[in-house]
Parts: structure tokens; sequence; C-alpha cells
């Protein structure tokens, strides 16, 4: 395989293309487990030779993706379909077992931890900035726990603070304090009054991880560990500080009109965007987490009627169908039926992951190009339909 690019031999359209992906994709939007998923082998009937040929039809455009990769599950049925390759240079298929960004599918994961520490009693929807995080600027101090889980908390998007792109342009490797993040907004006021509004915001999900840690005492990044991956047996999931992603990996492409796709897997470093976007794993862990998470496995059943008590928003970028947002997850209401789950966009990748609210039926779907309505709106068009064909296949009976 060839070498990760260096930061210092990108050029400065690169890296002024990569502070533009961030931002883009932290974009206001308004408004029992399962063993590995194994390989597909030929297609079994008439509808799985048509979501094999969508997939296609999505990698083979100049402006689609490098390679595709969906996992499917029912009960305990599981199928893998892909398309393209993992690696433009090996020329290999996408493997269930290939690590990926998950992009703001990071941010269930950080819901999935506040959300138990809610049913352990160590933390409440309606705890505060003010009340868990005091050293934050005093004009956030009101912001609860359940408004920056939805989204509708006003905070400013750190994303888009010049100094934090300045930095990731000079060295997109740089590695960044997580916890030090919203330092680079704290001399502003909040956008709305919390609740009054919707907008999808990075800053939100920092804030959750610093509560979840100021209400244990414990590092976010072990209390990852103990209250998800190692319950749910995630044994290729992390949260690294770093740029460098563990091997065998799917290799995320920035795609432009008349140019060679370029690797950008390794630019960024992890550490800038933390509990908002930087955990790694495999389809095969994603489609474990989002079965146990948007089904009802992992929280208590008064928790979990809160998680899902639904406002107008869409998720980063929008999935399929209508999208409503709750506490860290969003509702997908498709033409054939509605799913649970979230998405995320970064440099290189573009994530899908949805379950039916018992958590029996999964889906998602990876791509190695970053796509969303700023950033290839014709793009995130045919991928939003192909991941509707593929929940009404979940869905069919």
């Amino acid at each position: 395989m060839h070498a990760a690019p260096t930061h210092r031999g990108l050029s400065l359209r690169t890296r002024l293309r990569l502070t533009a992906a961030l931002v883009a994709a932290g974009a206001c939007a308004a408004g029992v487990i399962a063993g590995p998923a194994q390989a597909e082998g030929k297609p079994r009937d008439s509808r799985d030779r048509e979501l094999h040929k969508a997939l296609e039809e999505l990698v083979g455009p100049p402006d689609g993706p490098p390679g595709a990769i969906a996992v499917l599950q029912r009960g305990r049925d599981v199928k893998v379909y892909r398309a393209g390759v993992a690696d433009i240079e090996s020329g290999r298929p996408p493997r269930p077992s290939d690590h990926m960004r998950l992009a703001s599918v990071a941010k269930a994961f950080s819901g999935a931890v506040a959300l138990q520490l809610v049913d352990r009693g160590k933390l409440r929807l309606d705890d505060t900035i003010g009340k868990r995080l005091p050293h934050l600027p005093k004009a956030w101090h009101k912001v609860k726990l359940r408004h920056l889980l939805q989204h509708t908390s006003g905070l400013p998007d750190y994303t888009e603070a010049p100094g934090f792109q300045e930095l990731v342009a000079a060295d997109p490797r740089r590695e960044f304090d997580p916890r030090a993040l919203l330092d680079f907004v704290a001399d502003r006021p909040l956008m709305f009054p919390p609740g009054s509004r919707y907008r999808y915001d990075n800053s939100d999900n920092i804030a959750v991880a610093l509560m979840a840690e100021a209400a244990t005492g414990v590092p976010y990044e072990e209390l990852l560990r103990r209250l998800v991956y190692r319950p749910l047996g995630l044994r290729d999931t992390h949260l690294p500080r770093g740029y460098r992603l563990p091997r065998p990996y799917l290799h995320g492409y920035a795609i432009e009109p008349g140019q060679p796709p370029e690797d950008v897997s390794t630019i960024l470093s992890a550490s800038a965007v933390w509990a908002s976007g930087g955990i790694v794993s495999t389809p095969n862990d994603l489609n474990a987490f989002i079965r146990a998470y948007a089904g009802d496995r992992l929280l208590s059943p008064a928790t979990r009627k809160q998680q899902t008590k639904w406002v107008a928003g869409s998720s980063g970028p929008p999935g399929p169908g209508r999208n409503q947002a709750g506490l860290a997850l969003f509702r997908y209401t498709t033409r054939c039926g509605v799913v649970h789950g979230h998405t995320g966009n970064i440099f290189g990748y573009t994530q899908f992951a949805a379950a039916t609210p018992d958590g029996k039926r999964s889906v998602t779907v990876s791509i190695t190009t970053q796509v969303n309505e700023t950033m290839k709106p014709d793009v995130l068009k045919r991928l939003r339909s192909v991941q509707e064909d593929f929940v009404c296949e979940l869905l069919r009976h």
C-alpha cells in the first residue's frame, strides 16, 4: 500500500479544503449481538442484485466514492454488499473488518455514554453547563444536557472559529487538547436561547463528553470502554488522539473533477473532533453498536422515552426520508417505514447507521469520500436514495 501523505506535502488548496470540509461536516441543519458479518458471495436473489447494482451505480460516476460497503442484518441473517475498492492502489474490495472513521456517528456514542449515566443517576437531562462545567462561559450556563444531546443548545460551533481553522490548515495532524476545544469559542454568546431552535453543532457533543467526565471523574475514553465497547463486544472500536488508522482500513479519498483521487485517510488528527467525530471502527462493530443503541438494549424505558421525543431537524448529512432529531439519535421516516440511527461525514468518509426501534434489524452504509449538502449535493441525493433502498429491504416482511 502506498504511504499516507504527510501534512507538509499538502497543497494550500488541500489544507483549505480540509477546513471547509470540517465546517461542512457540522453545518447547521434547521428545523443478542450477532456475530461478525461475513462476505456476501454471490447475490442471493433479484433484490440482492438490485442492491448490489445500486452500490455499483453510486461508485461508478467520476464524482462517486472509490468504495462502498453496506451491512444489512435481519435477526441473525447478515448480508454484506460492496462495490468499488478499499484502496485504489491495491484494488482490493472493502471488507466488514476494515477500519474507518465514523465521523459524526461518534455523537451517538457520546449519547450512549451520557444517557446510561442518566440511567445510573450520575447525570440528569436537566443538569446544566453551569452546574457541571462552571468554568465554561457564564453566558452558556443555562444550557441543559438535553439541549446538547438534541442540538438545541445554541452553543457556537468551535469548528467555525477562525483560530481553530487556521491551526488545522497549518497542520491537520496537530494534536489538540480535546478538553480545550471549546476555548476557541469561549468569547462568544449563545446563538439563540436554549431549546428555542435546532442547529446541528459540533460543540454540543464535546460538552456532553465533558459533562460525563465531570459527573464521574473518569476520562471519556474510559467511559466509552466501560459503557459501550465492552458490554457490546466492540473489539475494533476506539477513540484515538492522533491521525493513524489501524490496518486494514478503508482508504478515504477527496474527489475533485479532473484530478486523481487524493488519499486523505490519515490527514486529520482525531483530537480535532474528539467526541463529536473522532471514533474509529469497522462496519462489523458499527452494525453491532447501532442494533443495541437504536434498539432497546442500552437504556431504560424511561430514558428511551425521553430520547425519542422528536423535534424537526436533520442529521449531518441528512439521512434517508424525513429526518427528526431526538437525543443523540435521529428518526428517519422513509417510504417503507421508520428506522432510528445517525449519519456522519468527515474528510474521506460518509456514514449511515440505523436500526428498527426493537433493534432486531439494522443497516449500515459506508462510503469512502465526504458527501454533504455543501460538498457534492448531487452525490448526496444519490446516496440518500441508496440508503432508502437498503432501509426498504431491511423492513421487508
